[in-house]
């Protein structure tokens, strides 16, 4: 039996708190700092920030005002609004979202076992003493992930089985400020190595050719869709947890600048190490998995370093995997009524069966994330979109928005929400397909 009254986050912080720990992932570690600097250094923030504070505001302000206005996530929301305007196919529209975000959960939880299994390599020590590529590449893709892909099951089960105040909320508001204390430390020792200039100065230096270049804009677009966990489902559930007081707007825009700053420090911590021991600066994900150990292993106190390097990036990873749980499990509470234990135990238990073939094939493991991130995740996010704006109506939309807020929109958000943002999400979608993956 599902529960009576419906849980929400304690006040503005720890929805904020729990909010950015779903944004600040893996992708603000390993793909911003590269496009930063391959897509013309300061000038890549031009086109970011406008992609950022308009696609990415106005998608968590849309979830988030969609999650509360509904007491319910993607799923409850849409059926309900389909239902309501008489319209077909509401129960398929429905699933979409929440699909999404499940097929995140399973590739990522994977990801997070590696970052578990590197965070424990570097407590050992093991770090100094093993072959870096050999080490990554003897691991990832085979049977020796499994544990440790159930292990970051196991946490996020546990985390998400507390609850929104006593589990999400709680641990947010301990990993979230921790890793922001971490960065700090990380981007000062980072700084200080002899050369680091050169990578602040690819970082920093602007191209302004590459403002005339549309990969820049494309690049930008994708990251700024991408960053703030925009599918339809994740901020749709946390949202659906807000009291009807909490500022939506200021809260949207919160997350955004806090998200950004996350990835200009892990910029200034990644790249810069990176120029300083001759390393290649634009290696995406292996930047994290040999890149920066085989940095630690040259570096002065590397070994603790290490230590708060990869425990940052624990924090980033199981932050955002929770979310996805939540988003998924809340989603069986409402199709089955079922406790929460049960629900979250099952989900955990199916996403992770679901992901051991591709614990073991690294191609299934790309293939399986790319059809997710590329089509069901943007696809989530149109859909929802189209149930509130659309369906729902943008004139009952703005009104769940302003709820709580100090600063209301006035009607020009309602073009901007109706039209801007779906058909953004479109062309995401459209060229997502067309380059194999722009997030």
């Amino acid at each position: 039996m599902v529960e009576r009254k419906r849980e929400t986050f304690s006040g503005k912080l720890g929805f904020i708190l729990s909010c950015l720990g779903s944004a600040i992932g893996l992708g603000n570690i390993w793909m911003f700092p590269w496009r930063l600097g391959k897509y013309g250094g300061a000038a890549f923030l031009i086109p970011y920030f406008i992609c950022v504070f308009t696609l990415g505001v106005t998608g968590l302000i849309g979830e988030f005002a969609f999650g509360r206005s509904r007491q319910g996530g993607s799923l409850k929301g849409i059926k309900e609004v389909f239902k309501e305007k008489n319209l077909r196919f509401g129960k398929f529209f429905a699933v979409m979202p929440t699909l999404a975000v499940s097929g995140i959960l399973i590739f990522y939880t994977i990801v997070v076992g590696w970052v578990l299994r590197y965070f424990c390599a570097s407590l050992k020590g093991n770090l100094n003493s093993v072959d870096i590529p050999k080490y990554f590449n003897n691991f990832a893709g085979t049977s020796q992930s499994i544990g440790w892909h159930f292990l970051a099951m196991v946490i996020g089960v546990v985390i998400v089985i507390l609850g929104v105040a006593k589990g999400i909320e709680r641990i947010n508001k301990i990993i979230m400020p921790s890793l922001f204390i971490i960065f700090v430390i990380l981007m000062i020792r980072s700084l200080t190595l002899s050369g680091a200039m050169e990578g602040v100065k690819y970082l920093l230096v602007p191209d302004w050719s590459y403002l005339f270049k549309p990969m820049t804009w494309i690049m930008a677009l994708g990251q700024a869709f991408f960053t703030v966990s925009l599918n339809g489902a994740g901020m749709v559930v946390y949202g659906s947890y807000l009291k009807k007081d909490v500022d939506i707007i200021s809260s949207s825009i919160n997350v955004a600048i806090f998200d950004t700053i996350s990835a200009l420090l892990a910029s200034l911590i990644i790249i810069p190490a990176a120029f300083a021991f001759g390393l290649d600066p634009a290696a995406g994900p292996s930047l994290l998995f040999i890149t920066m150990p085989f940095i630690f292993k040259s570096m002065p106190l590397g070994y603790i370093f290490s230590i708060l390097f990869f425990i940052s990036i624990v924090f980033a990873a199981i932050s955002s995997a929770i979310n996805m749980l939540e988003a998924s499990s809340e989603a069986f509470i409402s199709q089955f009524k079922m406790r929460r234990v049960k629900s979250v135990v099952i989900i955990g238990v199916i996403a992770f069966i679901i992901g051991i073939p591709l614990d073991v094939d690294m191609a299934k493991f790309g293939a399986w994330a790319d059809f997710i991130t590329i089509y069901l995740a943007p696809i989530g996010a149109i859909i929802a979109s189209i149930a509130f704006f659309w369906i729902y109506g943008a004139d009952r939309a703005l009104k769940d928005i302003n709820e709580g807020s100090k600063k209301p929109l006035g009607k020009w958000f309602k073009p901007v929400a109706k039209y801007l943002y779906t058909f953004s999400i479109v062309i995401v979608l459209i060229l997502g397909i067309i380059y194999n993956g722009i997030g």
